[in-house]
Parts: structure tokens; sequence; C-alpha cells
């Protein structure tokens, strides 16, 4: 599932997390994604992923 620009999902696309998605990663060779902190920390550790905060939710990442 992928986070669409105007309408991102409410939970996180990884899964098997159900928590709620705070953080849109830009992910080169695919969809952008919305995930958790805690998905995005672990995803973003790939070179070439950028993450930043979704409307809202800028205090929920760093």
């Amino acid at each position: 599932m992928t986070a669409d620009a105007g309408d991102p999902p409410s939970t996180c696309t990884e899964s098997d997390c159900e928590r709620q998605a705070a953080v849109r990663l830009r992910v080169p060779w695919e969809a952008d994604h919305a995930v958790c902190p805690a998905c995005a920390r672990a995803l973003v550790q790939r070179g070439g992923v950028v993450a930043e905060p979704l409307p809202g939710h800028e205090d929920a990442w760093p």
C-alpha cells in the first residue's frame, strides 16, 4: 500500500504494523510510503530514501 500525496493513510503501510503513520518516505525506486516513526527509522537507512513528517505530525519526526 502506498501513500497518496493528498490523503496519506492513518496507519503505517508496513506489513504487520498498525501504528499511526507520521512520516512519508520518498523512495526513488518505488512509490512513496506513509509509515510510523519506528519503521521510518529503520527504512531511512537505505541509500536514497528520504523521510519527511506528514502534515500535522512534525513533532513525531526529529
